[in-house]
């Protein structure tokens, strides 16, 4: 370039310049094409994208750095927030002072949780002999606390957990004293031995302990352990501990540490019902990578599953800037960049009474079949008590079974049949051994017969052919809509899964008169059916609760008031089951007379194959008992029944 040309450009950039500088009355530049600005929103760009090759950069010193190298940096820097959404705006024009500019942009990530974490960084830039501005690149650009080596980092930290509170407001759920039992492997002196004595132990423990101990893996994990270890083989509830520890205290190795953990009041305490809570399964991580992380604790079935995001609360989010080690791998550093505090979990409150409900898993406790046993308070409809049996393996059959209720069920066929005016409690209807409606031949258990007696004594010895030969009055969807005035059916929830049941509708002759012994299509659930009998000794229908807050979407509206002349007659002939029918085993509980109605339901061809049933109330209390194949109802519900009411505090 000759002279001349060169003198001419160089009056032509100080113009421009001290134009911009004068008309600014400052020392802000103008933003022109080529100016500063063009080049923090090129690096901004290429910033988001990992692509920085259409921006120059120098270190603070002044030499020249690879567009690549800064690329690596920043994502080095960046750490475990580099696949973290990010969104980067300039803040304003750049202020420029000769050949030096700095602009301000504005930082904001998207962290876990949709958190915002937001801040302003400056952008140091210059301007080189062939006009381009440069940025000056160093690691504070991407936060002010960095450099070289840094990596920013997460830490999770968990918030509070919530308990599920009982129907007094108290925890059901509460640190409670456990004991560790375990060994020292270089102080066992014969393993064999040692498993034979702890298993004998273990199996002695009342209630049973279900799954038992598996000790098959001790020896090994004795053997890989360092010879003064304490190698755990189960934890116990401290009432469990005693009952076997005269027998496994002096055995030579063992020891015994104690601790508390938070644990239901019981072993089985409503255990289906709650659900339990562990730390986070493969399924979980996989499944909510962005909800669980590893170690955190998780709700799973029950209300521990269902209110999980409520009683776990919103974890804490720390971001942190860590460094590598001695041995290389990255440590935090002490210093921490950016917290949003954990928000304790919420309760959920519930209507659970415990000592009902001890005394409903009590009942249950040796029944080897799956059983189910709901406790429903008849002035409220209050939930005291959801046990589920030993066989039921985790399974809320108390609330989600959908299953035939049987004789039972001749609760809301005499109702029906009463309401309109078909019988009375004295009307004499025949009870012969057996009747064939439009093809189909009706038998009594045990093929007994009555004979033309009142329709009392039919409901109180569960005559089926007496009922069935009334399904005519009912007609096609009588006994739906009696059902439908008790709850049945009804659109009710109560803060878990539930099924509120099926009512025959709509058959021909022959599903009429199933349907009134509780047979054909007609399913329900012990708790629609505990409702229901609740229903009954009120007078009207009150949706069952178990959830109280928060409290569900759809609870339910009550029912209209029954037929006072009617549903006292279903009362008096409840109360006759227990004074003169199939239900005599109850007559000498303890407290107020009980009312109640029993039921052996077919569930398939054989009518040799049934489930057992009990419905019935004492005072304030309303329950069904269910046992799946579990024969006659007086055989197997009533026992059960009996058990639950004489522990039933008084």
């Amino acid at each position: 370039m000759h002279r001349s040309h060169r003198q001419r450009h160089h009056r032509s950039r100080l113009a421009a310049a001290l134009a911009c500088l004068v008309a600014s009355a400052g020392l802000v530049a103008c933003s022109g094409e080529d100016g500063p600005q063009r080049t923090v929103d090129a690096f901004l760009e290429g910033w988001r994208k990992g692509d920085l090759n259409a921006v120059g950069f120098v270190d603070p010193t002044g030499a020249k750095l690879p567009a690549a190298s800064v690329v690596q940096e920043i994502r080095e820097l960046s750490g475990e927030l580099a696949e973290a959404p990010l969104k980067l705006t300039r803040q304003g024009d750049p202020e420029v002072v000769q050949n030096a500019a700095t602009a301000t942009v504005r930082v904001e990530w998207t962290l876990p949780g949709e958190t915002s974490w937001a801040y302003d960084r400056p952008v140091r830039l210059t301007q080189g002999r062939d006009d381009q501005w440069q940025v000056i690149w160093e690691p504070q650009i991407v936060q002010e606390q960095l450099t070289r080596g840094d990596r920013l980092g997460l830490r999770r930290d968990r918030a509070p957990r919530a308990t599920v509170l009982d129907g007094a407001g108290e925890p059901i759920v509460a640190p409670r004293a456990v004991v560790r039992v375990g060994l020292q492997p270089n102080e066992v002196t014969d393993v064999p031995a040692m498993i034979s004595e702890l298993d004998s132990a273990f199996r002695a423990i009342r209630p049973a302990i279900t799954p038992p101990v598996d000790l098959s893996g001790l020896p090994k994990r004795l053997k890989d352990a360092k010879p003064d270890a304490f190698v755990e083989v189960v934890t116990l509830r401290d009432e469990a501990y005693r009952q076997i520890r005269s027998r496994i205290y002096d055995l030579p190795g063992t020891k015994f540490p104690t601790d508390k953990v938070d644990l239901a009041p019981t072993r089985e305490f409503a255990r289906a019902v709650l659900g339990t809570v562990d730390p986070a399964y493969a399924e979980d991580l996989a499944n909510h990578p962005d909800r669980y992380s590893p170690g955190d604790r998780v709700g799973h079935g029950g209300l521990q599953g269902r209110w999980d995001d409520r009683l776990r609360g919103v974890p804490g989010l720390t971001v942190i800037i860590k460094r590598a080690g001695q041995g290389g791998a990255l440590e935090p550093t002490g210093t921490e960049v950016f917290q949003r505090e954990p928000q304790p979990g919420q309760p959920v409150k519930t209507a659970l009474d415990v000592a009902t409900q001890n005394a409903a898993d009590q009942a249950l406790r040796g029944q080897r079949q799956r059983s189910a046993l709901v406790a429903v308070r008849v002035s409220d409809g209050a939930v005291l008590a959801a046990a589920n049996g030993p066989g039921a393996a985790g399974e809320n059959l108390a609330f989600t079974a959908q299953v035939p209720p049987g004789s039972t069920f001749k609760m809301v066929s005499a109702l029906g049949l009463v309401e309109r005016g078909a019988v009375t409690p004295d009307t004499v209807v025949d009870c012969p051994k057996t009747l064939v409606v439009d093809g189909r031949s009706f038998k009594n258990s045990n093929d007994f017969a009555l004979g033309e007696v009142p329709f009392r004594t039919d409901f109180a010895k569960s005559c089926n052919t007496a009922f069935a030969a009334l399904a005519p009055q009912l007609g096609a969807d009588g006994l739906a809509a009696t059902g439908r005035s008790l709850g049945l059916e009804g659109q009710w929830q109560v803060g878990l899964d539930a099924f509120t049941g099926k009512v025959s509708a709509g058959g021909g002759a022959t599903e009429q008169a199933a349907a009134t012994i509780g047979q054909g299509t007609t399913v329900v659930s012990p708790l629609a059916m505990a409702a229901a009998t609740a229903a009954v000794a009120k007078g009207s229908f009150t949706p069952p609760k178990l959830v109280l807050d928060p409290a569900p979407e759809q609870a339910g509206e009550p029912g209209p008031e029954l037929k006072p002349e009617a549903v006292a007659a279903v009362r008096e002939m409840m109360r006759a089951v227990v004074t003169s029918g199939t239900g005599t085993a109850l007559k000498d509980v303890p407290g107020g007379p009980v009312h109640g109605k029993t039921g052996t339901a077919e569930y398939d061809d054989n009518p040799k194959n049934t489930h057992a049933w009990f419905i019935g109330w004492q005072g304030d209390v309303a329950f069904a008992v269910f046992v799946e194949k579990g024969g006659s109802g007086s055989r197997t519900a009533i026992p059960i029944a009996e058990r639950f009411l004489r522990a039933l505090p008084r």
